[in-house]
């Protein structure tokens, strides 16, 4: 189950369709999809694209997405910290990001400005979650540093990221 947390009004959501509701009225889609079959954690990703394919080619066609494909990654990724380093800094993107969480988890935080406070989205195994593009963003894989999307786009140019220096994602990376 995924869980929103509002830290600065001591808020946190748990239930998928107050989260959902929330993130919705904001402009950001949030959604639980389920495999068509199981599989085992080491699954391949043309076995993992295939068991989604119900509900991964309609949304695609859908909203103009024309690829996806399948990202892992473990506490033995090689470059780890710098892979992390690289998501833990505010950014936009020209298109919109969007990630189906397989397994794992990802804490993807979101600073909309317009006096909404800083909000995150601790993302879980079911998950969609799609951030229009060039809203400001950063994602944390949290102490398990492990998360296997389903990453789906327009065109891989659009996932270039592009840096904010506010500075904001530094107060919200210490402690929580």
């Amino acid at each position: 189950m995924g869980i929103l947390t509002i830290p600065d009004k001591a808020i946190t959501l748990t239930e998928n369709p107050e989260i959902r509701a929330y993130l919705n009225a904001r402009g950001i889609l949030f959604e639980q999809w389920e495999a068509s079959c199981a599989f085992s954690p080491d699954a391949t990703p043309e076995t993992i694209m295939a068991a989604y394919e119900p509900v991964l080619t309609p949304y695609k066609a859908a909203h103009g997405y024309q690829t996806a494909d399948v990202i892992s990654v473990r506490p033995d990724t090689p470059n780890l910290p710098d892979i992390r380093a690289k998501f833990l800094r505010e950014h936009t993107h020209t298109e919109d990001e969007v990630r189906f969480f397989v397994d794992g988890q990802g804490f993807f935080w979101f600073n909309l400005e317009n006096d909404e406070p800083v909000f995150c989205v601790k993302c879980v195994s079911g998950d969609l979650l799609s951030v229009p593009a060039n809203v400001k963003h950063w994602f944390d894989l949290g102490p398990e540093a492990f998360v296997k999307t389903i990453r789906i786009f327009t065109d891989a140019a659009g996932w270039v990221p592009h840096y904010t220096q506010s500075g904001v994602d530094e107060r919200f990376r210490e402690g929580f």
